[in-house]
């Protein structure tokens, strides 16, 4: 009597989840649509500078994409680019440490070694230089350089180098760069594609050089003949970096023309709305002159600065608001479909429900009793089994790395004579190598501090791993309240952080690791993110990610390893608090 309810419910759902599937479908095409409409329309805003609505576009285009199950190649394009011009708004609005997240993020979007890896290396290079870190910033754009396929392409991001050379003061490298890049137009396939404003730009910058360079008479025809192609053909935001150019070489050269082309540039950049030229024009001004003029100068920099700040620590909030409430949006509109979904199907299936839910209750019961026991037993398996993966990790390197070096030792010492001076050295440097992997071994498993000092021993951890040739970014981590997590789980994340950054540094080849980590009420999400070689799922090695796996299910969390050649490796990891 049992099985035949049972049965119809079964038919039932079958039934409804053949109609679910093509409404499914139609609204899969509708949100489609529509992110395809919001990405359109914030670009038209960015267009018209009009960013604080660009953005909260740009942001809700990518909330509907992200909701698609059946995500196609075009919709993680679609993602990539959105996260990197939202990125560019971030950093037009000051905000550099912002926009590297929200850069760094597109990665996972976009085809390796493309023209969207291209503009996201350029946009970190851009972000660096603005916080000072040059030669990070010379890695960011030497990379982005790579990516670009078009010979003209990859000119911006060298101009960009040559910029940060002259920051650093370096004018000879500056010089050198520039001078190549300017005889590069030459060239019949880059010629046919440059705009005049190509060659101003590089030309007014090697003139800049040069005058830096105490070149004085060169770097003048130089900047001079920037700006007459600039006025001659129009280009009129880029005449005010000429005016400005021009105001620093005549500063200590003759006063009134410094002026002059300040002055220039300061109503050129009011009229277009450049906040940050007329600060340097109103800058050079007030260096200038040393008269009752001055006060007037003065006043309008920090009123003009003042303002600025206020705008760009807005946009900040604002930025940090949309994202909130269209999080909140998203939570509520997911809430309200399935407050739907539910109503429906009660209403069509009370009476089988019912009938189900009896049957199902106690079959719960039974199940739940039984899965408590078999959990209770597995977790003490997974943990003894934890252990003896450690012991036998670490039998294995002494004796794999250790044993046979000291009886190499031993043998030597037995057969050399000792009372020599190169023998005894020769001994001393054998016993130091292996004292060195003797403490290589202990480092990799030594005691954890899971105090106060976590997070600082967790980053030292990870920093070691921080090359010249491979960068490690980790976010978020102080935002996670450690104090309230139990010692177990703060081991169990430094261990299995360790191997992974073990694994990247043996397999992965990677030059960018991201671990970003995120909390909730309930749980720790940590996300791995390398752009390192891949490999098919198959094919991994997996007695280290076997490790991960049994010390992340001892604490109840979950691990999940997605990886695919040339597509990098990725790592979510998750456990309750």
């Amino acid at each position: 009597m049992l099985r035949s309810p049972f049965f119809s419910f079964i038919i039932l759902l079958f039934l409804f989840s053949c109609e679910e599937k093509k409404t499914v479908h139609t609204n899969t095409e509708l949100i489609r649509k529509e992110a395809l409409s919001l990405r359109n329309k914030g670009l038209e805003n960015y267009n018209k500078q009009n960013f604080n609505t660009a953005f909260d576009e740009f942001y809700k285009s990518k909330q509907l994409y992200e909701t698609l199950k059946d995500g196609v190649k075009k919709d993680s394009a679609n993602i990539g680019y959105i996260l990197i011009m939202m990125a560019t708004i971030q950093q037009v609005n000051g905000d550099y440490y912002g926009s590297k997240e929200t850069v760094t993020e597109a990665l996972a979007y976009v085809e390796k070694n493309s023209v969207y890896t291209a503009e996201i290396n350029n946009r970190l290079g851009i972000a660096d230089k603005e916080l000072s870190l040059y030669d990070d910033a010379i890695l960011y754009y030497k990379e982005s350089a790579k990516d670009y396929k078009d010979p003209l392409e990859k000119q911006a991001p060298f101009n960009n180098i040559a910029a940060v050379y002259i920051y650093q003061k370096k004018y000879d490298k500056a010089i050198v760069l520039l001078d190549s890049l300017v005889n590069s137009l030459s060239n019949k396939e880059i010629k046919d594609k440059a705009e005049p404003s190509d060659k101003s730009i590089l030309i007014d910058n090697l003139g800049y050089a040069c005058f830096k360079k105490g070149m004085d008479e060169k770097g003048f025809l130089l900047m001079n003949e920037a700006l007459q192609i600039r006025k001659e053909f129009k280009d009129t935001y880029g005449s005010i970096q000429s005016y400005l150019n021009l105001a620093d070489y005549y500063a200590k050269k003759n006063i009134q023309k410094s002026n002059e082309n300040a002055l220039s540039a300061y109503h050129i950049a009011t009229k277009l709305k450049s906040v940050d030229e007329r600060l340097e024009a109103l800058q050079i001004l007030i260096s200038n002159d040393h008269s009752a003029q001055n006060t007037k100068y003065v006043q309008s920099y920090f009123t003009l600065n003042d303002s600025i700040i206020k705008v760009r620590n807005n946009f900040k909030n604002k930025f940090a608001k949309i994202k909130y409430d269209s999080k909140k949006e998203k939570d509520e509109n997911a809430k309200l479909r399935l407050e739907n979904a539910e109503n429906l199907l009660s209403l069509q299936k009370a009476t089988y429900l019912r009938i189900v839910f009896a049957i199902v209750f106690v079959f719960l019961v039974i199940l739940i009793f039984i899965l408590i026991r078999y959990y209770k037993n597995k977790n003490k398996a997974i943990e003894f089994k934890t252990s003896y993966n450690t012991e036998t990790r670490i039998a294995k390197k002494i004796h794999d790395e250790l044993a046979n070096d000291v009886f190499h030792v031993i043998a030597f010492a037995e057969s050399q004579p000792l009372s020599t001076e190169s023998t005894k050295e020769n001994l001393l440097q054998k016993l130091d190598d292996i004292y060195g992997r003797v403490r290589g071994i202990s480092r990799e498993n030594n005691k954890i501090d899971t105090g106060t000092d976590f997070i600082k021993s967790l980053k030292d951890m990870l920093s070691t791993y921080n090359t010249s040739e491979r960068n490690i970014m980790v976010t978020n981590l102080e935002s996670i309240h450690w104090e309230s997590i139990d010692e177990i789980k703060k081991i169990t994340i430094s261990r299995v952080l360790q191997e992974l950054m073990v694994n990247m540094k043996k397999h992965s080849q990677a030059n960018l690791v991201v671990i970003k980590f995120e909390s909730d009420p309930k749980s720790i999400v940590i996300n791995y993110n390398d752009n390192g070689k891949g490999c098919e799922k198959t094919q991994m090695v997996k007695n280290g990610l076997q490790n991960m796996e049994n010390r992340i299910q001892a604490v109840k969390g979950t691990i999940n390893f997605d990886t695919e050649p040339d597509k990098g490796f990725r790592v979510k990891i998750s456990m309750p608090k």
